[in-house]
């Protein structure tokens, strides 16, 4: 327990609270549980010390630990729990949960044998699927942290202090608010660069070498955390790398399932089951038929690499088609639905229709359809139905 506090102490002292994630305001910090889930590297340690340093005490009554430290290996969560309470805990939280097998239970326990105990608990997305396990589902709040979006890349970077907007504001204002944030900044070197690192805040750590840290985050995923939550064996792993290499490299974006999984050698509903744990993981994302919806049994219609940056770490060429389109789902998606469109891209919230392509793209695919734009890339400004492709990564 002492060494534990120690670490503690100096991860406070380190850790910077200018700059503050999206979810912040977003969380109810009075709730008694509250479980933080994300994808490795988008940021979930730091916003746990940062709420402690701006908000707690630093003394016995706080602590922070992680459950991949060698002293859960040999001390069971309970009794450290017990423990820190003896001591005159009152604020417990609890980063790594995926890697304590049970997490959900003991958390369960101390939750309901300590009311005074207020818990934070983050882990990886994967966790989310045991929402149900030891009855968390009733007592705990859930919140997901994304990668940063564009307008949080250009805050923390460039220490603007640039809003978000709903999108339905983005569309009925478009050269508005285009026009006013590039008066503040320069678009297109600075919406290069988020493309090729912004969207993990770890970058600005090294990044001349984020890209070979982004390559051991992802192998980690792969190797152990899809493994141990998902319960898959070593050979599955297997396929599943496997997998994760071909669909970094696939081109044209609408996957042709049977000749995909015959290439991989497993079954078809095999093959769709992967690609969810993949999903899950944070890794892809899958983008379904407005009909059919999603379900083991249901192909995606597309698939593409979850973010940018996981492009530019896994291929030497870059797609380009692939990449605009990765961006806008990605930048989309946490707050909205986003299905596949027969005619145009992607259907948002069933009624807004898109397409995804460079400046010079025409209106010839949505030419007949209401509430239909095109997001282009290379364009600063806003013209008629055509807005430019950065604009959507003010939506958190």
């Amino acid at each position: 327990m002492e060494r534990l506090r120690k670490w503690f102490y100096a991860n406070i002292q380190r850790v910077d609270t200018s700059f503050k994630r999206y979810l912040w305001n977003e969380i109810n910090w009075n709730s008694r549980l509250i479980i933080i889930t994300g994808a490795r590297g988008v940021g979930k340690t730091t916003i746990l010390l940062q709420y402690i340093k701006a908000n707690l005490p630093v003394n016995e009554e706080t602590l922070y630990v992680s459950l991949d430290d060698i002293y859960f290996s040999k001390n069971s969560l309970i009794d450290f729990a017990e423990e820190f309470i003896r001591e005159g805990g009152k604020y417990l939280f609890i980063d790594e949960a995926q890697k304590y097998s049970g997490w959900s239970k003991e958390i369960k326990n101390i939750y309901d044998n300590y009311p005074d105990l207020k818990l934070v608990v983050s882990g990886s997305s994967s966790i989310e699927l045991l929402k149900s396990e030891g009855d968390l589902s009733r007592r705990a709040l859930y919140y997901n942290l994304n990668g940063m979006s564009f307008r949080e890349y250009l805050n923390f970077e460039y220490n603007h202090n640039l809003v978000a907007y709903k999108l339905d504001d983005l569309l009925t204002q478009s050269l508005k608010i285009s026009q006013e944030i590039n008066e503040r900044t320069k678009i297109f070197p600075a919406f290069n660069e988020y493309l090729k690192y912004g969207y993990y805040p770890f970058y600005k750590e090294e990044k001349d070498s984020f890209h070979k840290r982004l390559q051991q985050v992802i192998n980690t995923v792969l190797e152990l955390d899809i493994k141990d939550n998902f319960q898959v064996d070593a050979n599955a792993t297997h396929i599943i790398k496997k997998l994760m290499a071909e669909i970094a490299s696939m081109v044209p974006f609408k996957p042709n399932i049977k000749k995909l999984s015959e290439k991989i050698g497993i079954t078809r509903d095999t093959l769709v089951k992967y690609l969810q744990l993949l999903d899950k993981a944070d890794l892809i994302s899958l983008v379904y038929s407005q009909t059919k919806g999603v379900s083991i049994l249901n192909k995606p219609e597309k698939i593409l690499l979850n973010n940018s940056n996981l492009a530019y770490a896994l291929n030497d060429q870059i797609n380009k088609g692939s990449l605009r389109e990765s961006y806008f789902v990605n930048q989309l998606k946490l707050k909205h639905k986003i299905r596949y469109a027969e005619a145009g891209d992607f259907v948002v919230d069933g009624n807004q229709t898109f397409e995804v392509g460079g400046k010079n793209k025409t209106k010839k695919q949505i030419a007949n359809i209401k509430n239909a734009w095109i997001a282009a890339d290379d364009m600063e400004y806003a013209i008629g139905n055509k807005i430019p492709l950065w604009l959507f990564g003010f939506t958190y």
